[in-house]
């Protein structure tokens, strides 16, 4: 009985902290990628102050937890605990011909993501780094190999040389986010802490987990701009 008591009043507490429409637009937001609380200010047209509000009042309830930066430590972002919000769906969002994920070396996170996504979606994927190492690390491929994908074909590349004018581009790494050009849209951020400093294979395989759950709740929102036409005609 005391169990079920808790699960209600957490439950409840969910919901009401939900029952603000600024409060849900931020969960909104959060559910295709995580924010910074002035990135979640600009999106959204509130003042900073309403936004940090808003924030702590989902802080408590749990439904989002914030991060530091992997790369300027002064910065945090803010992100969705999709465990506490089983019931939010990921909106559906504007069909894209192409996903390119990157991370700075387009040697771990970014290259297990782009392989996830070809098992998941019908719209196409590439990976690529902004400053891209030599090769792809030992323990992604490892990772990848006892998940059933080939890594064999698996190059590094650059930004640059791969992203095209209508591409999704999905930052899998904090540093890479915060160097992405202005004008690079449409983008999303995946704050997913890099498993190289580590350098261990439960690293690598966090990281795994980590990309293929948020691919699992994204890839249903989107579909290749050919799909969209033939399901109006």
């Amino acid at each position: 009985m005391n169990t079920e008591r808790t699960s209600l009043a957490v439950r409840a507490r969910i919901h009401a902290a939900l029952g603000d429409p600024a409060r849900l637009a931020i969960v909104d937001t959060l559910a295709a990628g995580d924010a910074a609380p002035g990135e979640l200010a600009a999106l959204l047209s509130l003042p900073t102050n309403l936004v940090a509000h808003h924030l702590k009042v989902l802080e408590d309830a749990g439904v989002v937890v914030r991060t530091r930066s992997e790369g300027d430590r002064r910065r945090t972002y803010v992100r969705l605990v999709t465990e506490a919000l089983a019931a939010v769906v990921t909106p559906s969002l504007s069909p894209v011909p192409r996903v390119v994920f990157v991370c700075t070396q387009n040697s771990a996170r970014s290259q297990l993501a782009a392989a996830i996504w070809a098992r998941r979606s019908q719209v196409p994927a590439m990976s690529a780094g902004t400053q891209p190492a030599e090769r792809v690390h030992p323990r992604a491929a490892r990772v990848a190999r006892r998940h059933g994908l080939d890594p064999g074909t698996w190059r590094t590349a650059r930004l640059n040389d791969v992203v095209q004018r209508d591409d999704l581009i999905i930052a899998v790494c904090d540093n890479a986010y915060e160097h992405l050009p202005a004008e690079s849209r449409p983008r999303l951020h995946w704050s997913v802490p890099d498993p190289s400093p580590a350098d261990t294979d439960a690293a690598f395989e966090a990281a795994y987990t980590e990309i293929a759950g948020r691919i699992d709740r994204l890839a249903p929102a989107l579909s290749p701009p050919e799909a969209t036409e033939k399901s109006r005609s």
